[in-house]
This record gives structure tokens, C-alpha cells and sequence, in this order.
């Protein structure tokens, strides 16, 4: 499982590196094999672990891809997927469309969200937080069953 932001540093050749702590696990349960994709509803990307990849591909080809809404999710996801091995050093270098796609400049931010990590520009990472912290305090937020009743 990931948690945690951590802050990184994008290379000249469009490169960063996994942090420490992640990238034993990484290279021991899945050999450094991780996908990248673009997230369907924000600015930023989605970094797997290839086994759990494999899940979403297989609930991906399960649905009928006559739906038009299908068809735009498949495209998206799987299209812009890039398969990637960790180098010796931890590294991976995501492709321009990738970068392009999520705004990303020097400083980026990796943010373990339990079974992924979303890769963002640090710039946006922080005006993302402060638009949801304020929505979350104003207290207008869209209807979520599965959170009404959790507590911290």
C-alpha cells in the first residue's frame, strides 16, 4: 500500500526517481514493472504497480465497448498507457505525452493513494489541495454515501 507525498525532481530528460522506500517493494513483488497513465478527471497522472494494471485492464475488457462512455474510458486509459521497468537507480523517464498531459514541470509531487500513485506538477499539487481543503471546509460538497458515516 502507498501513502504519503513525497517531493521529487524531473530531469532534463524527463526522469525521476521512485522514492526509497517504495522502490523495494516495487522491484521485489513486481521486477520494477509499473504502468503510467493520465487520470480521466484531473491534471495529473496515475502510476501502478503492473499486477494491479493488470486488474483494471481485465475490468476494462469486461464492459461492453459499444457504450460510447466505454469506448472514451478505454481510450484514454489504455492509450496513454506506458509500460515502464525502474532502472538501476529507481528511475523512470515518462514519455512527453505523459508530461504534457499533467503540466509537469521540474518539481513534482508522488502521491501514494493505497494501491497507485498520482504524479503531479508540485505547483498544481498544492493549488489542488487548497481547492479541495476549501471545498471540504465550505461544507457544499457533492453527495458520497460511503463517507457519511466514516470518522477519523
Amino acid at each position: 500500500m502507498f501513502r504519503g507525498a513525497s517531493s521529487l525532481s524531473l530531469d532534463d530528460k524527463g526522469r525521476f526517481s521512485i522514492p526509497t522506500r517504495y522502490r523495494q517493494p516495487l522491484l521485489s513483488e513486481e521486477q520494477g514493472a509499473v504502468i503510467c497513465t493520465i487520470a480521466i478527471n484531473e491534471p495529473c497522472l496515475w502510476l501502478y504497480p503492473l499486477s494491479e494494471w493488470r486488474e483494471i485492464e481485465s475490468r476494462l475488457q469486461r464492459l461492453s465497448n459499444t457504450n460510447p462512455r466505454v469506448r472514451r474510458w478505454q481510450r484514454m486509459l489504455l492509450g496513454h498507457a506506458e509500460e515502464y521497468q525502474l532502472d538501476k537507480n529507481g528511475r523512470i523517464l515518462l514519455a512527453p505525452t505523459l508530461r504534457a498531459h499533467a503540466g509537469l514541470g521540474k518539481k513534482l509531487m508522488l502521491v501514494g493513494l493505497l494501491n497507485k500513485f498520482e504524479i503531479w506538477d508540485e505547483t498544481r499539487w498544492y493549488e489542488q489541495m487548497q481547492a479541495d481543503t476549501e471545498i471540504e471546509r465550505s461544507g457544499d460538497v457533492e453527495a458520497c454515501p460511503e463517507l457519511d458515516d466514516f470518522s477519523l
